[in-house]
């Protein structure tokens, strides 16, 4: 990434409390729910739930491989779950970061999430800001 990335946030309330809103992101059988709904079935959740352990969300995209993969670099739970974030293990730039902030609002839960990513991406921000909505969508139905 350059020196100043660039930085997409999209942020939701849910009615669950933050622990079921936070557990959502690292349960395969709940990801295999929300990752990108409506595109394709998911052919591998894959997910080392640990500070250095990585992810790997796979999905068939009209019979194309759709990877997505990353690395917790913090998991404090039910507060913050921050990771990289790339579309292809081969990649030789480096990964993008994603934040996600989670604090109590009555008896649910706000969810802010932060992408950062090279200034390349910029022209892609509304496509990057529809995906994270849709997929806070389908975490709201599946937490």
């Amino acid at each position: 990434m350059s020196s100043k990335p660039y930085t997409v946030t999209v942020a939701r309330r849910f009615e669950q409390p933050p622990e079921r809103v936070f557990d959502t992101w690292l349960d395969p059988a709940r990801v295999a729910k929300w990752f990108a709904p409506g595109l394709g079935p998911m052919t591998k959740v894959e997910i080392d739930a640990r500070v250095g352990g990585r992810f790997n969300f796979t999905q068939d995209r009209k019979g194309e491989a759709a990877v997505h993969i990353g690395e917790y670099k913090v998991i404090d739970r039910p507060r913050k779950l921050v990771f990289t974030w790339s579309t292809d293990e081969r990649q030789k730039e480096a990964p993008s970061l994603v934040t996600i902030d989670i604090v109590p609002d009555g008896t649910g839960a706000r969810l802010t999430l932060t992408h950062e990513m090279d200034r390349k991406w910029e022209t892609w921000s509304d496509k990057i800001r529809h995906g994270w909505t849709t997929m806070l969508e389908g975490i709201a139905k599946a937490a």
